[in-house]
């Protein structure tokens, strides 16, 4: 691919990835996440982005995406935390599992 295509097809993974945590299906989510991890380690292979100054600003575009898929993680991350912890309050003899966000 060139590298303008890589970074298609990274947008088009976090795109992925972002429907995928909206609908709270753990497998879809963990495909989507493959996907972007192979689209981006395809982009930092291929690293014509660095010397291609029209591709570096594409790449800068794509900020916005990477950074609401990294909240909705962050987020969905904090939610189990908290679940687990009231289930852990109610188990009783159980370890109390910690929250410290």
């Amino acid at each position: 691919m060139t590298g303008g295509a890589d970074i298609d097809s990274m947008t088009e993974a976090f795109t992925q990835l972002r429907y995928a945590l909206e609908s709270n299906d753990a497998a879809r989510i963990l495909d989507a996440s493959r996907v972007v991890r192979e689209a981006t380690m395809r982009v930092r292979a291929n690293g014509a982005w660095r010397m291609n100054g029209e591709l570096h600003d594409k790449l800068t575009d794509l900020v916005p995406l990477i950074e609401s898929a990294r909240l909705r993680v962050n987020l969905a991350s904090d939610d189990v935390r908290k679940k687990l912890s009231l289930l852990a309050d109610r188990g009783g003899s159980e370890a109390k599992i910690t929250y410290g966000r």
